[in-house]
C-alpha cells in the first residue's frame, strides 16, 4: 500500500494553516475534483484525499494530533471518523465543523445536494408590462388632451374570476406534489446520498390544480381580449416620454398582480415652430422699410398672434425673444420663451413706384459705400 500524501500538501497548505484557509482551501479543491463536474484525470480519487485532509485538518484535536504525531494519529482513539470506501461516519451536513456545505454546493449549481435546502413553492407570476407607442400632434403636447387607445391584452377570465376552475371551489392540492409545488427525488452514490428538488410539472410549481377546468379559458386563469383605455396626456410632454399606466398590462398568474403599461409618446412636428425643451423657434420675414425704419409686425405665437417691436436698422437673422410664450415646463410649472428670428425679405416683382425708389436709395447707398471701399483697397494693398 503506498504511504499516505500529507494533509497540508494535499490542501496546498503550510503547516499550522488557520481554520479559515483550511475551509478556503477545501471549497476551492472541492469544486475543483468533484466528479460530478470536473474533467481532471483522476477527480473523483482526489475528491477523497481533498475531504479526508479536510475532515482532519477542520477538527482541532485530530489537526493537534495530527501536527504532533503525522499519519501515526489515526490509530489514538477519537481519531477515526474517515473512511475511503463510502465515506462512512463523515458529516455532509457541515455540523461539528465549522463549514456550511450549503454554500459548497450551492457554488457548484446543485442547490439542493445531500437534502441540505429545500426550495420554496414557486410564487404564482405577476402579469407581463406592455407597451404601447402612440403619435400626437404638436399642439396636443403642448396642451395635453386625452386619448383613448386600443390594444389587445391578458385579461383574467370573466367566467371564473381568473382561478381556471368552473366550481367556485375548484382548487385542490396537486396530487403529484401533494401541494407543495416541488418534486423530491434521492439518489445513492458513493458519496452519499443526493436529493434534488425540481419544480412540478403537473402544477407548474403552484402546488394546485383544476379539478374542472373553465370551459371559456380552459383553466387558464386568463383571455386575451382587445381593450380601450383612455389615457390622459399632461400639457408640455416631451417627445419620447412615457405615461405608466400601473395595472393597465396583462393579468397575472392566480393571486398575482396584473403588469403595467407604458404609454410612449411620439410627437408630430409643427409646421412653423420647432421645440427645444419648453422653449420654441420660428422664422418671420420683414421687407427691408420695416428693418430699415423699425415698426411692429404680427407673429404667431402657440396661444394666437402677437405683435412684435422691430427697432429700426435691424439685421436678417436678429432674434427676439417672447417671454413666457413658450411651453409649460412640468417639472417646475413655469413656462418657456419663443425665439423669433427675422429674415429680411428682398422683394421678387416690384412697382414702378418702387423701383424708383429703390433705385434712388441704391444712388444714395452707393456713394457711401464708395468711400468705404476705398479705405478696403488701402488695406488691400499693405
Amino acid at each position: 500500500m503506498s504511504e499516505k500524501r500529507d494533509y497540508y500538501e494535499i490542501l496546498g497548505l503550510h503547516k499550522g494553516a488557520s481554520e479559515q484557509e483550511i475551509k478556503s482551501a477545501y471549497k476551492r479543491l472541492a469544486k475543483k475534483f468533484h466528479p460530478d463536474i470536473s474533467k481532471e484525470e483522476h477527480a473523483e480519487e482526489k475528491f477523497k484525499e481533498v475531504l479526508e485532509a479536510y475532515s482532519v485538518l477542520i477538527d482541532p484535536q485530530k489537526k493537534q494530533n495530527y501536527d504532533q504525531f503525522g499519519h501515526a494519529a489515526e490509530g489514538f482513539q477519537g481519531f477515526q471518523g474517515f473512511s475511503s470506501e463510502g465515506f462512512s461516519g463523515f458529516d455532509f451536513s457541515g455540523k461539528g465543523t465549522g463549514f456550511d456545505f450549503d454554500d459548497l454546493f450551492n457554488s457548484f449549481g446543485f442547490g439542493d445536494v445531500f437534502g441540505s435546502r429545500a426550495k420554496q413553492k414557486r410564487r404564482p407570476r405577476k402579469g407581463v408590462d406592455l407597451r404601447f407607442d402612440l403619435n400626437i400632434g404638436f399642439e396636443e403636447a403642448v396642451f395635453g388632451i386625452k386619448k383613448e387607445i386600443e390594444l389587445d391584452r391578458v385579461e383574467s377570465c370573466d367566467k371564473c374570476s381568473g382561478t381556471g376552475s368552473e366550481e367556485k371551489d375548484g382548487l385542490v392540492n396537486c396530487s403529484q406534489c401533494n401541494g407543495t409545488g416541488m418534486q423530491t427525488s434521492a439518489q445513492r452514490t458513493p458519496f452519499g446520498t443526493f436529493t434534488t428538488q425540481t419544480t412540478c410539472r403537473k402544477c407548474r410549481g403552484e402546488g394546485k390544480t383544476v379539478k374542472n377546468p373553465c370551459t371559456k379559458c380552459n383553466g387558464n386563469g386568463r383571455i386575451k381580449k382587445g381593450r380601450k383605455i383612455m389615457v390622459q396626456i399632461p400639457e408640455g410632454i416631451q417627445n419620447g416620454a412615457y405615461l405608466r399606466l400601473a395595472g393597465e398590462g396583462n393579468a397575472g398568474e392566480r393571486d398575482a398582480g396584473n403588469g403595467d403599461l407604458y404609454v410612449v409618446i411620439f410627437i408630430e412636428p409643427h409646421e412653423f415652430f420647432k421645440r427645444d425643451e419648453a422653449d420654441v423657434y420660428g422664422e418671420v420675414p420683414i421687407n427691408f422699410s420695416v428693418a430699415a425704419l423699425g415698426g411692429e409686425i404680427e407673429v404667431p405665437t402657440l396661444k394666437g398672434k402677437a405683435e412684435l417691436k422691430i427697432p429700426s436698422g435691424t439685421q436678417t437673422g436678429t432674434i427676439f425673444r417672447l417671454k413666457d410664450k413658450g411651453i409649460k415646463d412640468i417639472e417646475n410649472g413655469g413656462y418657456g420663451d419663443e425665439y423669433i428670428k427675422v429674415i429680411v425679405r428682398t422683394p421678387e416683382k416690384m412697382s414702378k413706384k418702387q423701383k424708383e425708389v429703390f433705385e434712388e436709395l441704391r444712388e444714395i447707398e452707393g456713394k457711401t459705400e464708395n468711400g468705404l471701399f476705398k479705405k478696403f483697397k488701402k488695406i488691400l494693398k499693405k
